[in-house]
């Protein structure tokens, strides 16, 4: 709010001397001599200058209350403020809206530490809110809007939340600018997108100013870099040929970190259309750009770049003569073909270049190259035996596993760039199981971004079963990969894995990760059996403590969600 001061001009001047004296130290600037009305002139001359610091400090309180105390609201414009717009969704129900005020400010509700810290329970009710397509109080619209200011991991939800309203209070609160910048949509509110894209005539756009009509790209041409990608990328999960017409206009003009961010933009939508302007960004002055250029037409089986990655993997790996094993000719060079498709001449990784750059070549290679090529499945090239060929191309006639790992590294790299389902579970396999040595088994890749590639149920049915076999030790990432709530039979394995290592005598921070991912994602069904736990561990002990948290956490949780259903 602006204001007003009914202090003289000497008052204002006296806190200008104050600030002065503080940035050059009252070493070398004085105290200023007390000055303005008798009340305050005597406060003043009150105070001890023994060590100017601290009067400095004291004087400045002063002057600092005396300024508030005299501040009186400025006059607002003539003829008022429009009103926000309507907001059609129905709003929360009574007892979910108290909720929302007990997550907002993170009270527990109960004495004791008894529950999971609240602050990490909102993110799962605004997901439910907003999937319930309901709206907040008006009054606890300012309070949303603060929160996901500190938090912006809340803000696409958050906005969807406040509506018409929230894009109206942001408009006149510049704490409240990012809700002009984010990009979401409403069902049934008429309000999408990010404000002076889509508005109506008139209606102001982010920079405040009134937009005018029928200038939906106003916002790309004048805006923040923030706002122009949430524009770009809105823009693309709607129209992707408007999006990319309204970059390839610009783009000449960007600087190079903007364009990498830009055509990271263009993975919503992504399709053959794209092709020519991403085989021109691989000559683009900028290293990262052109990787990122190459990494998305990887994604597209038949584009040019796709086939020429598969030439080179042709060359790169052969079918023994018998069928029974694949061998491998690393590149030699790195040509300047290969560094112009994305491929670097040095290795960021500290593995040997050749390795590197056959590693490159695999991944940005389309998966269905090797099964037409040889007529076998994912699985049964996985299960052949690999080796180097030599400088005579041969082989040593039997494979050594040379280049095992970089090829089933490579494979499980495109799987996951692919969306492949079918090799991801092939490079997955069965549930690992513990070698000989009690190890896990490795597989290639990453678990966890493989398992991403599959639909939720197998995700989850898949990391149950590896719970079940191994326990919670290496389970954190596979678990984050999962849907939530997780599905019953996830919730059992963990609920049976937490017991065991309870036994075990392991303490509870030794699963503190698993245990917070817990709170927020085991179904709410399994309290009961959590609650069991908790009655049977030792009195006054962390786990029976824990298992307390996180069964009364649970039937928050339930009674949250109940509270959404209407």
């Amino acid at each position: 709010m602006t204001a007003t001061r009914t202090e003289p001009a000497a008052q204002a001047d006296a806190w200008e001397e104050l600030r002065t004296t503080a940035l050059l130290g009252t070493d070398r600037r004085p105290l200023p001599a007390p000055a303005g009305s008798p009340a305050l002139v005597a406060a003043a001359t009150a105070v001890d200058r023994t060590d100017p610091a601290t009067a400095l400090l004291e004087l400045a309180a002063l002057t600092a209350v005396r300024r508030r105390a005299g501040a009186r609201p400025a006059a607002g414009p003539s003829g008022g403020a429009a009103a926000a717009p309507a907001d059609p969704r129905p709003e929360l129900p009574v007892a979910a809206a108290r909720r929302l005020t007990v997550l907002l400010e993170g009270r527990s509700g109960s004495a004791g530490g008894t529950l999971a810290n609240l602050t990490e329970l909102l993110p799962q009710w605004l997901a439910t809110a907003r999937a319930r397509g309901l709206r907040p109080p008006a009054a606890l619209v300012p309070a949303l809007l603060d929160s996901a200011r500190a938090r912006s991991e809340l803000r696409g939800d958050v906005v969807a939340l406040a509506g018409p309203l929230g894009r109206w209070l942001a408009e006149r609160n510049p704490d409240w600018r990012f809700v002009l910048r984010t990009a979401t949509d409403v069902p049934g509110t008429g309000d999408s997108g990010t404000a002076g894209e889509t508005g109506s005539p008139g209606a102001p756009d982010a920079a405040g100013d009134p937009a005018a009509p029928g200038d939906e790209h106003r916002i790309w041409h004048e805006g923040l870099f923030a706002e122009r990608v949430t524009h770009l990328t809105r823009l693309r999960r709607t129209d992707p040929a408007a999006g990319l017409d309204l970059l390839r206009g610009t783009w000449t003009t960007e600087r190079a970190e903007d364009r990498l961010l830009f055509l990271d933009a263009l993975q919503d939508g992504l399709s053959p259309a794209d092709e020519p302007f991403l085989e021109a960004a691989l000559g683009d002055r900028s290293k990262n750009v052109r990787a990122t250029a190459a990494e998305l037409l990887s994604t597209l089986p038949g584009s040019a770049l796709a086939t020429r990655m598969a030439e080179r993997a042709r060359a790169a790996v052969r079918l023994a003569g018998t069928g029974r094993a694949l061998l491998v000719t690393p590149p030699a060079e790195c040509d300047a073909a290969m560094q112009r498709d994305g491929v670097a001449p040095r290795s960021p990784t500290g593995r040997g270049e050749r390795a590197w750059w056959f590693g490159e070549i695999v991944a940005a290679t389309p998966l269905r190259t090797w099964t037409d090529d040889t007529g076998l499945t994912p699985a049964r090239l996985l299960g052949l035996p690999v080796g180097d060929a030599g400088p005579d191309g041969k082989g040593a006639g039997q494979a050594d596993g040379t280049w095992t790992d970089d090829l089933r590294e490579g494979w499980a790299r495109a799987a996951v760039r692919q969306h492949d389902a079918d090799w991801a579970r092939a490079l997955l396999g069965p549930t690992p199981r513990p070698g000989r040595d009690g190890r896990t088994a490795r597989t290639a890749g990453a678990p966890a971004k493989l398992l991403a590639v599959l639909p939720a149920s197998e995700r989850a049915a898949w990391t149950a079963a590896f719970i079940q076999a191994h326990g919670l030790g290496e389970a954190f990432q596979l678990l984050g990969a999962c849907a939530t709530p997780w599905t019953p039979p996830l919730s059992t394995a963990v609920v049976a894995a937490l017991e065991r290592a309870a036994r075990s005598g392991t303490y509870p921070w030794s699963h503190s990760g698993v245990l917070g991912m817990t709170e927020r994602a085991l179904a709410p069904e399994a309290a009961p059996a959590v609650e069991a736990l908790a009655s049977d561990a030792a009195p006054d002990t962390a786990w029976a403590e824990t298992f307390a948290r996180l069964a009364g956490t649970l039937r928050f949780r339930a009674a949250m969600l109940a509270e959404l259903d209407v």
